[in-house]
């Protein structure tokens, strides 16, 4: 059944020690889906093999290939049976991408900080202490300076703490990604 390259099975232990890994691949395929996910074959396989394996539905096991299929985390080559004509899915596990998906993500999210913190520094923020709603300075204006939840006045919020945080995980993401820090 082992056909084309075999996956190189140390490889694929390494990654799946990786708390981050981990992670990333239970965000992508959720719980039903991990038991899949973490016990990569040796070579290919089918989708009633992995479910029969591993004692999950069919349907859980088609789920998470195609999730993984469609991360570039997995491919399939179909092998048509001469006598039935029925097509068969031989699945291959190819986590090698997995170091470079992370990265996008981790750049995705960079770039969602340094817009978020953007945001934060050019806009003053009001907060209804009652009901515990933020509102822009334009949008308090307009109410008055008062909630219209509650009746409550808003008071000034200050967000340095919240922009220091983003600063920290900023640094954090760009020194991890060996980002050069751009004037700020």
């Amino acid at each position: 059944m082992h056909g084309g390259r075999p996956a190189p099975v140390m490889a694929f232990e390494d990654l799946l020690e990786d708390p981050v890994i981990q992670k990333y691949l239970h965000e992508l395929v959720g719980p039903r889906g991990m038991p899949v996910a973490a016990a990569p074959p040796d070579g290919e396989v089918t989708d009633e093999e992995l479910a029969e394996e591993l004692d999950l539905e069919l349907n859980d096991v088609r789920r998470t290939l195609f999730i993984l299929y469609e991360n570039d985390l997995a491919s399939y080559r179909r092998v048509r049976d001469e006598d039935s004509g029925w097509l068969t899915y031989l699945w291959t596990f190819e986590y090698g991408g997995i170091p470079e998906n992370l990265k996008e993500e981790m750049h995705r999210l960079l770039d969602g900080l340094e817009e978020r913190r953007g945001y934060e520094r050019d806009h003053q923020f009001y907060l209804c202490d009652v009901c515990n709603v933020r509102y822009e300075f334009a949008e308090a204006m307009e109410r008055g300076f008062e909630c219209p939840e509650c009746g409550s006045k808003l008071q000034d919020m200050d967000n340095a703490h919240l922009i220091e945080a983003m600063d920290e995980r900023i640094e954090a993401l760009r020194s991890e990604l060996n980002v050069n820090v751009e004037a700020a």
